[in-house]
């Protein structure tokens, strides 16, 4: 079915929203890699997978296959179709399993998509990176390939479900996905549970994303950020600005 959709919407989409793909090359051909980048809409990975010369997993969370009635049904069916690897957040034992899968997606050569920020960006600028994308690397043994895209933003706003096929001034709206160099993660093998080199790992990615997109790091988790938002009604500029200050 991947391959199907990918012969189908590829070049629907391109159409569309005149899609442009830098840095392709830099994706291991046959090995496996982690391609890292930044998150503001669920349709970064349609447009991500589009970019990519071969499959492209993500680890989805755990409630696409887990929905009760018809509706969770096909759900389940659709996102295991197209390659997605379920993901339970809930800690322990069970999301110990859930890495574990993407690792072995790993080391069987496949390519796994990641959002360091680990979640969607509130309002589309960039925010510290969890340790997860280092940890799951250092794990598997394979490098980092950064990832900046540019202009999903506008086919669906931050927070919104609708789509948009014009921007904001009515103009046709072109995105733009480059791909980055593989980043090494060879001097860290062996170190997936010393916290503080994840971190360093993590911070490295972010700041390439960073230094792709032109966008500086907002230094808070966009979790908590989506959090104040909702418990204090407050904007995410506000919400982010309280916790950096705190």
């Amino acid at each position: 079915m991947y391959n199907q959709l990918h012969t189908v919407l590829k070049p629907l989409l391109t159409k569309l929203y005149h899609h442009e793909v830098v840095g392709a090359h830099n994706i291991p051909a046959d090995s496996g890699a982690i391609l890292a980048s930044n998150h503001v809409s669920f349709i970064d990975s349609i447009f991500l997978p589009l970019a990519a010369p071969r499959q492209v997993f993500f680890l989805a969370k755990n409630d696409y296959f887990t929905t009760p009635g018809l509706k969770g049904r096909m759900m389940k069916w659709f996102f295991t179709e197209v390659g997605q690897l379920p993901m339970d957040r809930t800690g322990g034992a069970a999301s110990t399993a859930s890495l574990q899968r993407a690792i072995d997606a790993l080391k069987e050569g496949k390519l796994v998509g990641i959002y360091p920020e680990g979640t969607r960006s509130p309002d589309a600028r960039l925010y510290r990176a969890k340790v997860g994308v280092a940890r799951l690397a250092i794990a598997a043994g394979v490098p980092i390939v950064p990832v900046a895209q540019f202009g999903n933003e506008e086919v669906q706003a931050p927070g919104s479900n609708k789509l948009r096929l014009k921007n904001t001034k009515g103009q046709p709206i072109r995105i733009k996905t480059i791909i980055g160099e593989p980043i090494d993660t060879s001097t860290y093998l062996g170190k997936e549970d010393d916290w503080a080199a994840a971190r360093e790992l993590a911070d490295i990615v972010m700041q390439r994303i960073s230094e792709m997109t032109g966008r500086a790091i907002v230094p808070v988790y966009a979790g908590d950020v989506k959090k104040l938002m909702e418990s204090q009604g407050l904007t995410a500029l506000q919400a982010s600005d309280q916790l950096v200050s705190r």
